[in-house]
This record gives C-alpha cells, sequence and structure tokens, in this order.
C-alpha cells in the first residue's frame, strides 16, 4: 500500500504542475490587456498602470510570474484579483456554492443512475429496459442549456414548483433544480453503464454458480452482480466529480448561480489569470483526489484487488 501511494504521489506530483503550467500559459497568451480593462473607458495614467504591473508581476517573464502564483499556491496564498479582492476570499463565497450544487448533481446520477441501472439490466430486452435507453439517449442527445431551459419552463414557470432562478437564495430547495439540471447528463451515462454491467455478469460463471448454490436472488443480485458491476461506474464517477465543479458553468448562468462557474467565466471575461488558474488549480486537486479514493475503492469491491 506504501509503495502505491508513494507511486500515485508522484503522478499527481506531475500532473498537477504540468496542468497547471498549461493553464497558466494558455491565460497568458490571451491578447487582451487586463490592466487596460481596468480603465473601462477611460485611459489610466502612464504611472498608475506601471504600478499595476509591478503589483501583478505583469512586468516579469511568463516563468517568474508562474513561479510567483505556485510559491503563493504552496503558502495558501493565491494572489489578489483586479478588483482588489484576496482571491482566496472569492473562492470561499463560490466553492461553497458550486459543491452543494456539485452534490445535488452526484446523489441524482448515482442513487438513481445505478437504481435504473440495475433494474433495465434485470429486464433487458423488456419495455423498462428499452423506455431507460431511449430516455437516456434524448438526455446525453440535448444539449444541457436546452436541458436547463425546460426545466426553467416547465417546472419553475408552468407547475411553480421551483423557483426560476436561485440568485442569492443558496439553500437546498433552490438549488435542487439547477442539480437535477446538472447531474442529468452523467446520470444518463450511469444508468447506461450499470445496465450494460449488470446484464452482461448475470450471464457469468459465478453468478451460474451462485444461483446453482441455492444462494437467494437478491443476494446474488446485491453481492455478486452489483459489487462486480459497479467497478467501471465507480470510476466514472470518480473522474465525473471534477467535471460537475468545472462543468457548473453553464446550469450556473442558466439559474443565476453565483459559484464557481460564474467566478471563472468573469475573470476570463477580465483576463485575470491569477483567479482564473487559482481556481482550476483548486478543480485540479480534486480531480486527483477524487481518482485515487477511486483506486482504493477498487480493493473494497473486488477482493481480488490487491495494493501490495
Amino acid at each position: 500500500m506504501a509503495r502505491y501511494l508513494l507511486s500515485r504521489l508522484g503522478q499527481l506530483v506531475i500532473v498537477f504542475f504540468g496542468a497547471t503550467l498549461l493553464i497558466y500559459a494558455l491565460v497568458f497568451l490571451v491578447p487582451a490587456d487586463p490592466i487596460a480593462a481596468l480603465g473601462g473607458d477611460r485611459t489610466l495614467p502612464p504611472e498608475v498602470v506601471e504600478g499595476l504591473r509591478a503589483q501583478y508581476h505583469l512586468d516579469q517573464p511568463f516563468l517568474v510570474q508562474y513561479w510567483y502564483y505556485i510559491k503563493g499556491v504552496f503558502s495558501l496564498d493565491f494572489g489578489t484579483s483586479f478588483s482588489g479582492q484576496p482571491v482566496w476570499d472569492v473562492m470561499k463565497r463560490a466553492f461553497p456554492v458550486t459543491v452543494n450544487l456539485a452534490l445535488i448533481a452526484l446523489a441524482v446520477e448515482t442513487i438513481l443512475g445505478i437504481f435504473f441501472g440495475v433494474v433495465a439490466g434485470l429486464k433487458k430486452g423488456r419495455l423498462f429496459d428499452t423506455s431507460i435507453l431511449f430516455v437516456s439517449l434524448v438526455i446525453i442527445a440535448v444539449p444541457i442549456f436546452v436541458l436547463g431551459f425546460i426545466a426553467q419552463f416547465v417546472f419553475g414557470v408552468k407547475l411553480q414548483w421551483f423557483p426560476v432562478t436561485v440568485g442569492g437564495n443558496l439553500d437546498f430547495y433552490h438549488l435542487l433544480l439547477p442539480g437535477i439540471v446538472l447531474g442529468l447528463v452523467s446520470f444518463a451515462y450511469v444508468v447506461r453503464l450499470t445496465r450494460s454491467q449488470v446484464s452482461q455478469n448475470l450471464t457469468a460463471d459465478y453468478v451460474r454458480t451462485a444461483t446453482a448454490k441455492g444462494l437467494p436472488r437478491s443476494r446474488v443480485v446485491l453481492v455478486h452482480v452489483l459489487r462486480n458491476s459497479l467497478i467501471p461506474v465507480i470510476t466514472f464517477l470518480g473522474a465525473d466529480i471534477g467535471a460537475l465543479m468545472g462543468g457548473a458553468l453553464v446550469t450556473e448562468g442558466i439559474f443565476n448561480i453565483p459559484g464557481v462557474g460564474g467566478t471563472i467565466y468573469q475573470a476570463v471575461i477580465r483576463g485575470e489569470a491569477t483567479t482564473v488558474v487559482s481556481f482550476v488549480t483548486v478543480l485540479i486537486v480534486i480531480y486527483l483526489i477524487c481518482n485515487v479514493v477511486v483506486d482504493l475503492l477498487y480493493a473494497a469491491l473486488d477482493p481480488r484487488i490487491r495494493y501490495a
């Protein structure tokens, strides 16, 4: 286990520095001048421009800027945005909102996706299975912003079950509808993946052996079939957590949610490299941690897997 963790830690370090360097380079190469954008329609005095460039290290070469940024990250100092706010304060407001939104989406795709996928796999070829495959295909084919507007119109305007927009109301009730919309596409993939794995494992030799031994149908399905079927599903869910955090941009825009997606979008528009890279850095760390947790869950799901 120790050797495995050290190996994974080395991989995480390489991915972390490579990803942050790439993102920082992409933002650095944007032709827009962030200092000029601070003045709006007015031209800032040259001495003010020079002072701001020195303050944010924009007068330094790219690698020097990146070094200042990384040094600040390891001391939990993400710098200051061009609006004068510490980026850490901006994160503390935005991340809890998106985390709550992503948790709702993750619960939807995990609980409902696995449940409907298992039932569809057990009833392969029947009406329920065909209906689930059709619905999931429609969800995958329709863009998420279309699903969001449909949900707003049907459940917000017509039925009035949920508020149309969130705004400053960040409780569970206001985040429920956008959370469901955010998790719909992933829900469709989880359903199809679980259904495929369950239907395939039902014909495996170990399942026939367990049935021949006289084990109850429920035990065969829950202990033998489901346990082995969840391995690729867990892999998908682990990778999807990072996607949910970053993919909330469209959903947050539709429902007017002040989260990570909206903050990153505004920072890109203003050319705030520090803010963009800081948010993306945290998302990268979350994604890497989730992948390590998924790897460790393999051993819990499949006793044949051991990290020696």
